[in-house]
């Protein structure tokens, strides 16, 4: 039985885009904090190949009192190689957040998209998630 869900939430990894983390290295981190597993469903890279973390069944740890209705989409980057924010996500990971975002929607109706900023005192994921 599918879990009940009502919203996605975008994140960035906080990382320069002169650096390349795969999943097993958020993972490795999340780990680190003491939790199970990653805490992300999904994170996309800066190539826009798209890594799939949690399975959707499972509740997510991504953003403290949304994860048990929610799925969290993580994109490599988020700040640009000087260590400043980014002003967007590359193309290729535009596409493919669509594209997850478009594959969610057909899985559970009614989905809203949200920024980790709008749940938090962060700027995750750094980006106005408007232009999804």
């Amino acid at each position: 039985m599918k879990r009940q869900v009502d919203k996605i939430i975008i994140h960035c990894a906080d990382t320069r885009t002169d650096q390349d983390f795969s999943i097993e290295d958020v993972r490795m981190w999340h780990k680190a904090r003491g939790w199970y597993d990653i805490g992300y469903h999904y994170y996309i890279k800066l190539d826009g190949s798209v890594h799939i973390g949690r399975g959707l069944d499972v509740i997510g740890s991504h953003c403290k009192g949304q994860n048990t209705k929610s799925i969290g989409i993580c994109l490599e980057g988020g700040k640009k190689s000087d260590n400043t924010d980014w002003d967007k996500p590359t193309d290729n990971q535009i596409e493919s957040i669509r594209v997850t975002i478009s594959y969610l929607k057909l899985i559970y109706k009614d989905l809203k998209v949200h920024g980790h900023y709008e749940f938090s005192t962060k700027s995750c994921p750094n980006f106005d998630i408007c232009i999804l």
